[in-house]
């Protein structure tokens, strides 16, 4: 005798569709978040050059950066101010005028950015920028 009718239950199915909409949501979610992670500061390995010079010219101007962060033109301390008038004066007389930076490896990097914004500003065409790895720049 058999009291329990046996039913025949269908196995229930997982509706994939669903799931691939809330795992998309999920990733979208986790690459917004990932792109707001604050990153640490970077440590940076300046490249070295092993030539002095490239391209010196008659109308070719070289400002150092020494590693305390003074510029110098032609040998000659200058401030920032003085230097933008210089540089300006270099291309009045001479409109294919290049600029050589030759900076220090522990010089302010801040500097070398100004000297480069100076010599946009006076439209003049940045030829080398050289890091020296040991001493001062030169």
């Amino acid at each position: 005798m058999q009291f329990i009718a046996h039913k025949h239950r269908q196995a229930p199915s997982v509706i994939i569709v669903s799931l691939i909409d809330v795992l998309l949501v999920v990733l979208i979610f986790l690459m917004v978040t990932t792109t707001f992670k604050q990153q640490p500061a970077v440590k940076l390995a300046l490249p070295e050059s092993k030539q002095e010079k490239i391209g010196a010219s008659d109308h070719s101007l070289e400002v150092t950066i020494s590693k305390e962060g003074i510029l110098s033109l032609k040998g000659n301390a200058v401030t920032k101010d003085i230097l933008e008038k210089r540089l300006e004066e270099a291309v009045l007389a001479n409109p294919d005028t290049t600029l050589a930076i030759r900076a220090d490896k522990d010089a302010p990097w801040g500097r070398v950015v100004n000297v480069m914004d100076a010599a946009k500003a006076a439209n003049i065409k940045v030829a080398s920028a050289f890091i020296r790895s040991t001493g001062e720049a030169r």
